[in-house]
């Protein structure tokens, strides 16, 4: 019995330390820094102001087109310093067609289909400028989004940068898009601490940039392009910032079927980004960033998704032996596992209904992220997870 009590404490840990008690931690060391008058070094130009590329990868945008034009046309930096790149290979929709009517923006074509990977793989031989910007086609970029990445780039130190993704929610938005939303903010507190600490672990595709310098071809099969990218770039000597001012706003998916949908590639996308980052496994090699790396994505890729199957039979066990007595902490632990999956259920119950209880969204939204990393981890090992990936409906 004492095996069991070790093996569940131990999971108990981990399960805890990926979802909040890292972020404590980050808390608690951006605290100190921050008492202590701890900063990083800035040695840079402070007048940097480079010209920029804003490369959007799209295939079928047509409803898109117009807005994210507009917006892109709009936004607060020197317009004659911002290059519009698009790559719509594959596209049959009419997208390349609508592009071409808007002066100032350049098109790239091609009938195939190779994925968004392979649109930037090509794109990218067209970019000239020390800055390029990867945005989405059904996102809007706020205003002075380009300053703010820019100015981040000041500091040589500094290769990538990522913006932040915002969900446009309604008071009526369903499990997806209060679970989503909820689960962006948090995110992005963990980012703007990771940041201020050494460097963020993954930009967020919607919107991010590199030095153009930096551009490592990305394997035609890889599922998570930001993500391999961005920390290619840090894992070359360099950090990854993070600047919430930046921002692409876009709405949440449709439903939680939509969604679900969503982190199953995701999933499938963060295995194979751990074991194609696997030398980033060594704290030895890459120090703060691998610690970072670890604790923030993949344990939860990898192991504590499969502790959650685990610790609910040890509870149990070590529950029942105690008698399930109230005053017990294990029968305690139990119930409280009884009562949060219990809740999922109630709020998948009421979702179908269509019934809003936003309370019950929390614990049915973390339940089907760890279904959907089960689900990709099962969808990689098949390997018949295509880089054509099937957009999510948006509501």
């Amino acid at each position: 019995m004492k095996t069991i009590e070790i093996l569940f404490w131990v999971a108990l840990f981990i399960i805890f330390y990926s979802y909040l008690g890292y972020g404590i931690l980050l808390f608690l060391v951006i605290k100190l820094r921050r008492l202590f008058g701890i900063k990083k070094k800035f040695i840079g130009n402070e007048d940097y102001e480079p010209e920029v590329t804003l490369f959007v990868a799209a295939y079928n945008e047509k409803d898109y087109v117009d807005e994210k034009v507009k917006n892109s046309f709009s936004l607060n930096y020197p317009k004659e310093k911002v290059k519009h790149v698009w790559v719509t290979d594959g596209s049959d929709d009419g997208t390349p067609d609508l592009l071409r009517k808007y002066d100032g923006v350049e098109v790239y074509h091609e009938d195939a289909r190779g994925g968004k990977i392979g649109a930037m793989n090509r794109g990218m031989k067209f970019v000239k400028t020390p800055i390029v910007i990867f945005s989405d086609g059904n996102t809007n970029l706020g205003e002075d989004s380009i300053q703010e990445i820019v100015n981040l780039f000041k500091d040589p130190k500094v290769g990538c940068v990522s913006g932040e993704k915002r969900i446009y929610q309604k008071g009526a938005d369903a499990a997806a898009g209060a679970g989503e939303g909820l689960y962006w903010k948090y995110e992005s507190t963990l980012k703007k601490w990771d940041a201020e600490w050494y460097s963020v672990v993954g930009a967020a595709g919607e919107l991010f940039a590199i030095r153009t310098e930096l551009w490592q071809e990305v394997e035609k099969d890889t599922l998570l392009d930001d993500f391999i990218i961005s920390l290619r770039v840090a894992m070359s000597g360099y950090t990854i910032q993070y600047n919430p001012n930046a921002y692409a706003i876009e709405t949440a998916s449709a439903n939680v079927k939509e969604e679900l949908k969503r982190k199953v590639r995701i999933s499938a996308g963060g295995i194979q980004s751990v074991v194609r980052l696997s030398p980033l496994l060594n704290p030895f090699k890459y120090g703060t960033l691998s610690f970072q790396y670890i604790s923030h994505r993949v344990l939860r890729w990898t192991l504590t998704p499969l502790l959650l199957l685990f610790i609910l039979p040890l509870n149990f066990t070590l529950a029942y032996n105690a008698g399930m007595n109230s005053e017990n902490i294990y029968t305690l632990l139990f119930f409280g596992q009884v009562a949060f999956y219990s809740a999922a259920l109630i709020g998948w119950f009421l979702e179908n209904r269509e019934i809003k209880v936003k309370v019950l969204f929390i614990p049915y939204y973390f339940f089907i992220m760890n279904l959907s990393v089960y689900l990709g981890f099962r969808r990689y090992m098949k390997g018949n997870q295509s880089v054509k990936w099937e957009r999510a409906k948006r509501g």
